[in-house]
């Protein structure tokens, strides 16, 4: 730590010119802080205003819905109609209708399908499954006919996973139109050809034969017409999911008599459909302390012994929801229990498990119960649950979500010789998170409806923040995958990296960029940079102002800023617009103290600057005693004082000049503080709140939080002075690695020694193709023989 004196002065502030922030040509200053508004936003309409909330002119449509499907088990397939009644309250004139065909993804020629891509250096297992299944089955919409509402066929165009329907008359603003449609499709084996839906078959040995059946974008479904956008017409080619309408759906499904069906909504036939003992069951478990087996694993086990004849219909209601999904199978045990809610409309939500032999016991424990504490903790963050009932299910599918219903994978691991059951502390914990990030997902984006095939991280990012706030108050030491600033680092300082703000089908590393990054950011802004109220009032008041809308990014930043009084362009600029990462050094730390013009006192504190310094080496060696100290006559005035005796000139000029000087010169020059001057440089480029730790030599220590408002006039290095009457021992940035730095080995001052372990390697025998062919040669001769021949001898 170097030691400095300041003198004192009179200072004016130079003036200081600044070339236009955007189109800023001289110098190499880079605004950092530049506002976001004009340049990387877009203009606020009546639509959707400048503080981040829809506009008293705001509309979305509205699309309801009537379907008839049957599954048939057999053949694979489900076969449906619906009726459509689509409601027009944008202001335009709309003269077709566009529909996404989601499972025309699996068609051989779908852009999808053909524009997979393979490393090429080696095959997988299941790559080779996969590609030999698409030579024989083909999936994607067929029998595809649409209607109007007197029954006259309409026209249509398909164009990859989207339909067009040429409307016989326009539809105007304010305007309903009523059309039907009938179509078919292949279910897809998920563990085969992959996919967020289809089928898993218990048909290995020792396995019961039956199947799990998830139905998802499996009907015909009207694409979003929005403000901002128009028609949504981007094709599904794999990573961008579903951004769709709010409407009220009536769903018949008719499937096998001895399926249990999981659905969107609320079944509307229970006496039609469950024993009067399973309807008991249900009706107990809304006030239930714990889970209660609707059907029991006893229930299940005798279903999947022998197939029943016939089918029966479930009918389901849902109303307001964006989309409808399902799943059925013989195989399922189902549990509920009751759940206490804030919404007046659904005081008690039925939390729902619905699983298999397989994933027991580990759904029995966990599943409903996450679904409950999932209910709790987004419920505090954003709003009360909106819907009657949140399930789980599962199936092939790791995690998927729909409004009411999501399909979740983990499940215990059977030894194949023994038979025993074990499951590992990641199934443990993946099955805790996965329902809870999924049942999440009914928040944010199946009410709070942003663009998912736009802007991913706008439901993953968001999604994963609160899932972390719901780890940790699951258990504290909940080993989460994303949230944690530290997990962030590796991915940020990566070179194959996009920003956030980039469209969901042009993402290398998706889960670090669309999950991982967005949710740290969060956990920054929430703990580091707003601190927690202010932070919780805003993205309360996001998900209020949002809920039951479509949102964008800019809704999201401006309201953001908005409720919580804080400029955060810099914030948004750095961690979803840029690649930057953090890392900000602590470059130096310089000890200064106030000249006292007194000699008195400057020249004692000279002399002992002086005395740290090492005496010369030469000096040091000489043993003989010197001319001076031996010879008394040699030494005079020089020799009794040093060029640090204070002078009585000194002590006079000194004296005169205090009988005139100003009070506050003289209040100032008494000052006995040390001004610490610590220098921050900026390496990773993106701007950050620098957090100091300051420790003193009396033991205490002090933590100083400075805003990022630190690097507005020079993004890149920066010093920073602290005052005070102690001693500073060591000063460390970040101490809590809480800002993602990328290099805490340059954040205290002094330097600290990292401690590693190094291991050991062997060394390795060289190859050596003769022994591994099992040959050997003799002391006599080059010629191998077979080890065999060895071995006989011995």
């Amino acid at each position: 730590m170097k030691h400095i004196v300041l003198g004192m002065a009179l200072l004016m502030a130079p003036a200081v010119g600044f070339a236009d922030p955007v189109e800023q040509t001289k110098g190499k200053f880079e605004d950092k802080f530049r506002q976001l508004e004009g340049e990387a936003w877009p203009t606020p309409t009546d639509y959707r205003n400048a503080a981040g909330e829809p506009g008293y002119r705001y509309w979305q449509q509205k699309v309801d819905y009537r379907i008839k499907a049957t599954l048939d088990e057999a053949a694979k397939t489900i076969t449906g109609s619906e009726t459509v009644t689509y409601q027009n309250n944008s202001p335009d004139t709309l003269r077709y209708l566009w529909l996404t065909l989601d499972q025309n993804n699996y068609k051989r020629g779908s852009i999808a399908e053909l524009t997979r891509t393979t490393a090429g250096k080696e095959l997988t297992t299941s790559g080779v499954r996969r590609a030999k299944r698409m030579q024989t089955w083909e999936g994607g919409f067929n029998d595809l006919k649409v209607t109007d509402a007197a029954g006259a066929p309409l026209p249509f165009t398909v164009v990859d996973t989207l339909l067009r329907i040429d409307l016989a008359q326009p539809l105007k603003s304010g305007e309903t139109l009523t059309f039907s449609m009938n179509w078919s499709f292949p279910i897809p084996e998920t563990r085969v050809v992959g996919g967020r839906s289809g089928y898993e078959c218990f048909t290995k040995p020792g396995e019961d034969g039956n199947c799990i059946f998830l139905g998802a974008q499996w009907f015909p479904r009207l694409a979003v017409y929005s403000d901002y956008e128009g028609w949504h017409n981007k094709a599904f080619v794999g990573a961008g999911e579903f951004t769709l309408e709010f409407g009220d759906y009536e769903v018949e499904l008719t499937v096998p008599a001895d399926h249990i069906v999981s659905a969107t909504g609320e079944l509307q036939n229970p006496e039609a459909i469950l024993s009067a003992a399973q309807a008991s069951r249900l009706d107990q478990a809304k006030t239930a302390a714990e889970p209660v087996y609707i059907v029991t694993a006893q229930e299940a086990a005798a279903a999947e012994k022998t197939k029943a004849a016939g089918t029966k219909t479930w009918r389901f209601t849902a109303g307001n929801v964006r989309d409808f999904a399902f799943a059925s199978s013989r195989k399922f045990i189902w549990d509920a229990q009751g759940v206490k809610n804030a919404d007046p409309a659904h005081p008690v939500v039925m939390a729902m498990s619905f699983y298999p032999k397989e994933a027991r016991p580990l759904w029995d424990a966990y599943s409903t119960k996450s679904i409950a504490h999932t209910l709790k903790v987004y419920g505090d963050f954003a709003f009360p649950y909106p819907y009657p009932t949140a399930q789980s299910v599962n199936g092939p599918v790791g995690g998927m979500e729909y409004p009411m219903i999501t399909f979740n994978g983990p499940r215990p691991i059977k030894d194949k010789k023994t038979g025993e059951l074990t499951y590992t502390e990641r199934a443990k914990y993946g099955l805790i998170g996965v329902v809870i990030h999924e049942v999440g997902h009914i928040w944010f984006p199946m009410t709070v409806n942003s663009d998912e095939r736009q802007w991913t991280w706008m439901d993953e990012g968001i999604n994963s923040f609160v899932e972390f706030q719901a780890h940790k108050q699951w258990d504290k030491k909940f080993p989460s995958r994303r949230g944690e600033p530290r997990d962030m680092i590796e991915y940020m300082v990566s070179e194959n990296q996009v920003p956030i703000m980039t469209n969901s089908e042009s993402i290398p590393q998706f889960g670090n960029n669309a999950y991982g990054k967005p949710a740290t950011a969060l956990v920054i802004l929430r703990e580091t940079v707003l601190g927690r109220e202010t932070f919780d009032f805003a993205f309360k008041e996001y998900s209020r102002r949002w809920a039951f809308k479509r949102p964008t990014p800019y809704d999201f930043f401006r309201t953001m800023e908005e409720a919580s009084g804080v400029d955060l362009d810099w914030f948004w600029r750095g961690w979803f617009y840029s690649t930057d990462h953090v890392d900000i050094e602590l470059v130096d730390i310089k000890k200064a103290r106030i000249n006292t013009r007194d000699p008195e006192i400057e020249k004692p504190w000279e002399k002992l600057q002086d005395d740290e310094k090492p005496d010369s080496l030469t000096e040091m060696r000489n043993t003989e005693p010197t001319v001076v100290s031996t010879d008394p006559k040699t030494r005079d005035f020089y020799d009794e004082t040093t060029a640090f005796t204070p002078t009585v000139k000194a002590k006079k000029k000194y004296a005169d000049a205090m009988k005139d000087a100003e009070p506050e010169l003289k209040e100032a020059l008494a000052v006995k503080d040390s001004f610490y001057n610590l220098t921050f440089r900026n390496k990773g480029g993106l701007v950050m709140p620098v957090i100091v730790k300051l420790d003193f030599t009396d033991g205490t220590s002090e933590t100083v939080r400075i805003p990022a408002e630190i690097w507005r006039m020079n993004p890149v290095e920066v010093t920073w002075q602290y005052v005070t009457p102690k001693t500073l021992k060591q000063a460390e940035l970040d101490p809590l690695w809480e800002t993602a730095d990328a290099n805490t080995a340059n954040n205290a001052f002094p330097r600290r020694i990292d401690s590693v372990t190094l291991g050991i390697t062997d060394s390795e025998e060289p190859a050596n193709r003769m022994k591994d062919m099992e040959l050997i040669v003799t002391p006599d001769s080059t010629k191998t023989a077979p080890q065999a021949k060895k071995d006989e001898k011995k």
